[in-house]
C-alpha cells in the first residue's frame, strides 16, 4: 500500500520557529521544505543542525513552491497580518503564533479571504490550550462539574519588563498588552465557559514603563458581561515584579477552580475545614510545538475545522475590542467578526 506523501512544510522567523520546525520534524510525516528568517545566517545555521530545509530568500520562495502546503509563521507581530494573508491567498494552510493580527480590519480581510477556501485550516499557537490542567479542566466543566459558571477571571503576569522597554516590543506601532499577552487568557475564557461576552468595559496604565521607550499601556485589565450573566475579567499585566505566570479563577455554583502560586486546585466545598483537592496536572504545555500534530492530523484527515477558525477569529474581536473600550473610555458592545 502506498504510503501519504509527506506535509510540505515551510518556517517562518526562526526564534519561536525553531520549536516549530523541530515540532513538524516530530510528527514524522512532514518535509521541511523552508526556512526564512529576517537573518539569513539564523536559518543556515538551523538548516545545517536539523539537516533539513531549504534558506529562503525572501518570503515569495515559500509561497511559490507549489509542495509547500503548511506556513508556519513565528515572525513579529506586525509582521503575522501580510504574512497570512499571502498564504492564505496562495492556498496554504497556516498555522501563526499569536496574535492572529492586530486590527478588527486585518481580521476582516483575513476572514473574507479565508471564506473562499473555507477548507484550508488556520490556527493561532495559543498554546495554554494545550496545557493538561486546562485539558481536564474544559472535560470537567463541561460534564457540570463546577456547577454554572458564573464569573472567570484571568491575569496575565509577564515579568519580563526588559522585553517591552527594550526589545521589538517597544519599537511596535500600537503595540497591545492585550494582543500581545492577554489573548492567552481570553483563549481560556472562550473555549472553557464556551460563552462569547457582549460587552466590555477597559482600564489600563503606564506606570511601570513611564521614562522607558516604551510608549503605551503595559498594564490593561477589561471586564466583560455574558449573556448568560456570567462576568469576566482578564488582565494584561506587563510591568509587574513577579515570574511569569498565567492566573485563573473559574467560580462556578458548585466548585472554583484555582490557579496562582499554591498551583492548581479545585474548592469543592464552602466548609472552611475541607481543604481543596490539589490537581497534579502540568498548567504549561511540554513545548511551543504541542499543537502541531493535532493541527497536521487536522490537514491530513481534511477535518472539518470551521469552528476553531471562527473561534480564533473570536478571541481577535474581543482582543479588539477591549483595545477600543480603553482608547474610549467607555462601554462598548463586542463586534464578532
Amino acid at each position: 500500500m502506498r504510503l501519504p506523501d509527506k506535509l510540505g512544510v515551510a518556517v517562518v522567523g526562526l526564534g519561536v520557529g525553531e520549536q516549530h520546525a523541530r515540532g513538524y520534524l516530530a510528527t514524522g510525516c512532514c518535509e521541511l521544505r523552508w526556512l526564512y528568517d529576517l537573518d539569513a545566517n539564523k536559518a543556515r545555521s538551523l538548516a545545517k543542525t536539523l539537516g533539513a530545509g531549504r534558506v529562503a530568500s525572501r518570503y515569495a520562495d515559500l509561497l511559490e513552491d507549489a509542495g509547500v502546503k503548511l506556513v508556519s509563521i513565528a515572525s513579529f507581530d506586525e509582521a503575522h497580518f501580510g504574512q497570512v494573508l499571502q498564504a492564505l491567498q496562495a492556498g496554504k494552510h497556516v498555522f501563526v503564533e499569536k496574535p492572529l493580527c492586530r486590527s478588527l480590519a486585518e481580521l476582516r480581510e483575513i476572514k473574507r479571504i479565508w471564506s473562499i477556501q473555507p477548507r484550508l485550516k488556520l490556527m493561532s499557537n495559543l498554546v495554554l490550550r494545550a496545557a493538561p490542567v486546562y485539558r481536564f479542566l474544559r472535560q470537567e466543566i463541561a460534564a457540570g462539574a463546577l456547577g454554572k459558571i458564573y464569573a472567570f477571571d484571568g491575569e496575565y503576569l509577564y515579568g519580563r519588563l526588559d522585553k517591552i522597554t527594550q526589545g521589538w516590543r517597544q519599537a511596535e506601532e500600537n503595540y497591545s498588552v492585550m494582543l500581545g499577552g492577554g489573548v492567552h487568557l481570553v483563549d481560556l475564557m472562550l473555549s472553557l465557559t464556551g460563552e462569547r461576552p457582549d460587552s466590555i468595559w477597559a482600564q489600563g496604565n503606564n506606570i511601570c514603563t513611564a521614562g522607558s521607550a516604551f510608549r503605551y499601556h503595559d498594564f490593561v485589565t477589561a471586564t466583560m458581561h455574558f449573556p448568560s450573566g456570567l462576568i469576566g475579567r482578564i488582565t494584561a499585566n506587563f510591568g509587574c515584579v513577579h515570574r511569569h505566570q498565567h492566573v485563573v479563577r473559574i467560580f462556578g455554583t458548585k466548585g472554583t477552580f484555582l490557579y496562582d502560586d499554591q498551583g492548581p486546585r479545585i474548592h469543592e466545598s464552602r466548609d472552611p475545614e475541607v481543604p481543596a483537592v490539589p490537581l497534579e496536572l502540568a498548567t504549561l504545555p511540554a513545548s511551543k510545538g504541542d499543537l502541531i500534530p493535532d493541527f497536521v492530523r487536522a490537514i491530513q484527515h481534511d477535518t472539518d475545522t470551521k469552528v476553531q477558525t471562527q473561534h480564533e477569529f473570536d478571541i481577535i474581536s474581543f482582543c479588539a475590542a477591549a483595545d477600543l473600550a480603553l482608547a474610549s473610555g467607555k462601554k462598548i458592545e463586542v463586534e464578532y467578526v
